[in-house]
């Protein structure tokens, strides 16, 4: 099953056209993501926040638009992007992806806290399921193994970005190659490229986020 959330960042950010060609898909709105999807008739299964930002007409209109309504407080210890995730783990059954937009843009703090929520539980256990997109970038998450990675269309560029501590990590056959290089702390290796249309890497230990993007 593969689900879509959409959170409150900039709408600018958004893939073009994002809500009209995914209509028919499964959505969760976050707070302000919640409205918009509403506003776009599109009907959320989950709608989650504390919906303060909005007015009573706006709360008004996400109840009796979405099929179930989760009202968190003002005051919580996650995110509003780690609510819903946990919610949505309480609430769907064989869950094969996670699509999450609106998570970029706006807010340092919040880019960041979208980014290294998978190093914790019970994120971890899904993080290769978990999918942020916008419109310049993919990013997507790896435990330890070897893969290969397809290389999307409208996309140039490939950075690797070791969360944490990462061991042996080799890419094969990109542009700029490493073999079995470890990392202590976090590092952003950015600007890499594909050479044919997949690229293969490996690592050990740790997380490695995956982004693909273009100028």
């Amino acid at each position: 099953m593969e689900i879509n959330l959409l959170v409150g960042g900039p709408v600018s950010e958004w893939p073009d056209e994002l809500l009209e060609r995914n209509t028919d898909k499964i959505w969760v709105g976050a707070d302000r993501g919640a409205l918009r999807l509403v506003k776009k008739g599109i009907q959320p299964a989950i709608a989650i926040g504390d919906f303060d930002s909005s007015t009573k007409e706006e709360q008004d209109l996400i109840r009796e638009n979405s099929k179930k309504i989760y009202t968190a407080k003002p005051e919580k210890d996650d995110t509003d992007t780690e609510l819903s995730l946990k919610i949505i783990f309480e609430s769907f059954q064989n869950i094969s992806r996670i699509n999450i937009f609106g998570a970029t843009g706006g807010r340092i703090d919040h880019l960041l806290a979208n980014l290294f929520f998978v190093l914790r539980k019970p994120f971890y256990e899904y993080a290769d399921k978990i999918y942020i997109f916008d419109r310049f970038n993919t990013i997507n998450f790896y435990k330890p193994g070897s893969y290969a990675i397809q290389k999307e269309k409208d996309k140039k560029y490939l950075a690797f970005v070791p969360m944490s501590g990462v061991e042996k990590l080799s890419l094969v056959d990109e542009k700029y190659r490493l073999d079995e290089k470890s990392f202590k702390i976090p590092v952003s290796l950015a600007s890499n490229e594909f050479i044919g249309e997949k690229g293969h890497f490996s690592f050990t230990t740790g997380v490695v986020c995956v982004i693909q993007s273009k100028d």
